[in-house]
C-alpha cells in the first residue's frame, strides 16, 4: 500500500510541475535571499531591475573587499610611515620597542624589525645591501607575494650580499657586478628583515651595515636614513568603511594591473573605482561600498578566526591552527591562486616569505594560532586562562607566545606594556620542565613573570612561534596543549 501511495505522490508532483510549466498564468513574485522580486512571467519586472543591480553591486563590493586585503594593508602601512611618521621613499624604519610595534599586524614582540617602503616609480631599480649575520627577511611586492627571501632563508644563506630589485618589465643588462637579481610584479615594495641575534650589540652592527639605494647611484651610494616612531601612535590595520576604498583607489593609481586581477578591476569599475580616474562614487555605489566593507570584514573575521581550510588544524585533537595556509609565497597552486587562504592570512597578518613557511628542520619559522580555548569558545579578555607548554619545545633558536587584540590584530595595548613571553625570558618552570603561562586581567600570585595581561571587554587571539623548528614539530611527536579557563 505504501509503495502505491508513493507512486501516486510522484505522479501528482510530476503533473503539478508539468502543469505549471505549460500554464499561461504569470508568476507574480519570487522569494530570494535578498527579498521579494516582482516578476513578469519568466522575467523580473521593470520595478525589480534596480533591486537586482543593487544586490550585484553589494556582492561585487564584498568580494573586492576580501580580494584587496593584502594590497590595502601594505598601502595603509606605507601611508602611515610616510604621512604620520615622516619617512621618505627608501628610508629605513626601526621598530624595536613595544610602543613602536603597536601598529604592526601580529608583530613579533621579541625581535627588532627594520622596514623600508620603496616606490620604483620614483627610483628605478634599487640595490639592497644585506649584511652578514643571523637575520630573517626579504622583499615583498604590494600583493604581499615574496619577491625573494634575504638572510638565512635567502640565496645569501645569512652570508650577506647585494640584491638588485627591478621594476615590472625592466630589462637589465648585466654590468659584471655580483648581484642577486630579482624582479617585482609591483612598483611599490616592502624591504625588511628581523635581527635574530640575541646580543643587542651584534644587532646594532647588523642594522648599521644594511643599506638601500638606487642602482643609478651605485658608484656613490648614500647612507640610508634610519628612523623610529619614538613612541608615536600609528596603525597599519586596514581602514574601515569608506576609508578602505579610498586607500584602495589611491594605491591602484600607482600599480600596474596584473592579468589575474582584471575581473576584479571590472567589479571595482562598477563601483566607481578605476585606474586613472578620480574616486567619485554615486549614491548607489556609496551604499554598496559601505555595505561591502561592513559585511566583507565580518566574512574576513570568520574566514580568519574560524578557518575551514582542510589542513588548518595542526593537531586533530587540539585547537591550534597552522595559521599560514598559503602553500607558496607566490600564492599560486596548480589550478588556481589561493584567494581565501590569502584573505585569511592578510586580514590577521602581514608579509610572507619562504622562511615563514618552514618545512626544513632547523631553518625558518613556523606559526601556530589559537583563537579559542580548549572548549572552542572565543578567548575573552575578562577571563583567566592557562597554557602549559610541554618540556623541550622544538625550536633550535627560541619560541615565543604572543597575544593580539581581535579588532586591531596588533599587540594587546595593556597597562603591563607586554604582549608576549618567550624562551628568552626568565620563566618559572615546573619540575618536569614544562612551563605554565597565564593570561588574564590580573597576575596569578607567584607567576607574574609567566603572565600576560588581557583587557576586559575585548577578545584576543594568540600566536605560538617556533624559530628554527626541529624534527619534533614536523613529526608531531611534541604537542602543544590547549589554552584552558582557570579560576
Amino acid at each position: 500500500m505504501k509503495m502505491f501511495n508513493d507512486k501516486c505522490l510522484l505522479l501528482l508532483l510530476t503533473f503539478s510541475v508539468s502543469f505549471s510549466a505549460n500554464s499561461s498564468e504569470a508568476v507574480q513574485s519570487l522569494e530570494t535571499r535578498f527579498g521579494k522580486i516582482e516578476m513578469n512571467s519568466d522575467l523580473p519586472s521593470k520595478s525589480s531591475i534596480n533591486q537586482l543591480f543593487e544586490e550585484l553591486d553589494y556582492q561585487q563590493a564584498t568580494q573586492t573587499y576580501l580580494w584587496a586585503l593584502p594590497l590595502v594593508s601594505y598601502a595603509q602601512w606605507k601611508n602611515e610611515f610616510q604621512q604620520n611618521l615622516g619617512a621618505k621613499n627608501g628610508d629605513l624604519m626601526l621598530l624595536d620597542s613595544y610602543e613602536d610595534k603597536l601598529g604592526v599586524l601580529t608583530a613579533n614582540a621579541t625581535t627588532p624589525y627594520l622596514l623600508s617602503f620603496v616606490d620604483l616609480n620614483k627610483t628605478g631599480p634599487v640595490i639592497v645591501d644585506m649584511p652578514k649575520g643571523p637575520t630573517a627577511g626579504g622583499i615583498g611586492d604590494f600583493w604581499q607575494r615574496a619577491v625573494v627571501d634575504m638572510g638565512q632563508t635567502g640565496p645569501d644563506k645569512g652570508n650577506g650580499g647585494k640584491y638588485l630589485l627591478l621594476p615590472p618589465g625592466y630589462e637589465f643588462t648585466d654590468d659584471g657586478s655580483d648581484y642577486y637579481v630579482v624582479q617585482s610584479e609591483t612598483m611599490n615594495n616592502l624591504i625588511g628583515f628581523r635581527v635574530l641575534d640575541p646580543d643587542p650589540e651584534q644587532g646594532k652592527k647588523l642594522i648599521s651595515s644594511f643599506n638601500i639605494y638606487p642602482y643609478s647611484k651605485k658608484s656613490n651610494p648614500s647612507e640610508i636614513k634610519l628612523l623610529t616612531p619614538k613612541g608615536k601612535a600609528w596603525s597599519g590595520t586596514q581602514p574601515k568603511g569608506m576609508h578602505y576604498w579610498e586607500r584602495l583607489h589611491q594605491i591602484i593609481q600607482e600599480e600596474p594591473v596584473n592579468e589575474r586581477d582584471r575581473f576584479y578591476m571590472a567589479m571595482l569599475a562598477s563601483l566607481g573605482i578605476e585606474k586613472n580616474k578620480p574616486f567619485n562614487p554615486t549614491e548607489s555605489q556609496l551604499k554598496a561600498l559601505k555595505s561591502g566593507a561592513e559585511i566583507g570584514e565580518l566574512i574576513a573575521k570568520a574566514n580568519t578566526f574560524a578557518k575551514r581550510f582542510p589542513k588548518a588544524r595542526y593537531w586533530s585533537d587540539r585547537q591550534w591552527d597552522k595559521v599560514l595556509q598559503i602553500d607558496d609565497p607566490s600564492q599560486r597552486v596548480e589550478n588556481y591562486d589561493q584567494l581565501w587562504e590569502r584573505s585569511a592570512w592578510f586580514y590577521e597578518a602581514v608579509t610572507n616569505t619562504k622562511g615563514m613557511m618552514s618545512s626544513t628542520p632547523g631553518l625558518g619559522q613556523t606559526y601556530l594560532g589559537a583563537y579559542t580555548d580548549d572548549k572552542g569558545q572565543w578567548l575573552d579578555g575578562g577571563k583567566n586562562y592557562k597554557l602549559t607548554v610541554p618540556a623541550n619545545p622544538p625550536a633550535k633558536q627560541f619560541w615565543s607566545m604572543t597575544l593580539y587584540d581581535i579588532d586591531t590584530r596588533t599587540l594587546i595595548d595593556n597597562k603591563q606594556k607586554k604582549s608576549d613571553v618567550s624562551s628568552r625570558n626568565e620563566l618559572k618552570e615546573n619540575q618536569d620542565g614544562s612551563i605554565d603561562l597565564y593570561f588574564g586581567p590580573a597576575a596569578p600570585a607567584g607567576f607574574e613573570s609567566n603572565w600576560i595581561q588581557t583587557i576586559k571587554g575585548r577578545h584576543w587571539f594568540s600566536y605560538f612561534r617556533l624559530y628554527a623548528p626541529t624534527e619534533a614539530y614536523f613529526d608531531k611527536s611534541w604537542k602543544l596543549n590547549d589554552i584552558e579557563v582557570v579560576n
